[in-house]
């Protein structure tokens, strides 16, 4: 090989290394990309704390945060306040806040709301089978579903409040922008 070929050959041999650094640099990591999302959530029957059945199709027509948890998470920690933060500004008959207990007990999660509070409703999933039929393998883990019960995205690590607030707003803004644009293409 000629030095000519060897001078366009190694910035050529950069190029995909490159690419991959700029690729990954400006993605957030622990937002994955799930499989599931676009899908319609799976149904799951729960006891909550009240000792309550709760299926997930109970709650259709309203966007569900659910979020898988637990009292020795130190990331559940730094999140609990925005999850307290997103109960408080939204009406439970649009936004629902549903909190899993994720290979704890119901004793240590009652005592960790106890002290960083938590009003929302909370269940067991004391076969895990709930988070094998979501694919979580680790705390915390969080799912925005929207009304129509289909997963819109799946957060693996601690929610911002700029992330549910955006995620939430969208979810709520969906049917609203689909009625809209039926209406707007019905009529002259």
């Amino acid at each position: 090989m000629t030095r000519r070929q060897l001078r366009w050959l190694l910035p050529l041999a950069a190029l995909p290394v490159l690419w991959l650094l700029y690729w990954g640099m400006g993605r957030d990591t622990y937002v994955l990309p799930s499989p599931m999302a676009g899908l319609q959530a799976p149904d799951f029957e729960l006891v909550t704390f009240e000792g309550d059945t709760l299926h997930l199709s109970d709650l259709e027509g309203r966007v569900v945060i659910l979020n898988f948890w637990a009292s020795w998470c130190i990331p559940c920690r730094q999140e609990h306040p925005v999850l307290v933060r997103t109960e408080r500004t939204w009406d439970d008959a649009e936004v629902v806040l549903l909190g899993v207990v994720y290979q704890d007990s119901r004793a240590n999660a009652e005592r960790f709301l106890a002290e960083y509070g938590g009003e929302w409703t909370h269940v067991l999933d004391p076969s895990q089978r709930t988070a094998i039929d979501y694919g979580v393998y680790g705390v915390p883990e969080s799912f925005f579903i929207g009304t129509d019960g289909t997963i819109s995205l799946k957060k693996v690590g601690p929610v911002t409040w700029d992330l549910v607030q955006y995620q939430v707003d969208s979810l709520l803004a969906a049917p609203l922008t689909a009625a809209r644009a039926a209406g707007a293409g019905g009529s002259p």
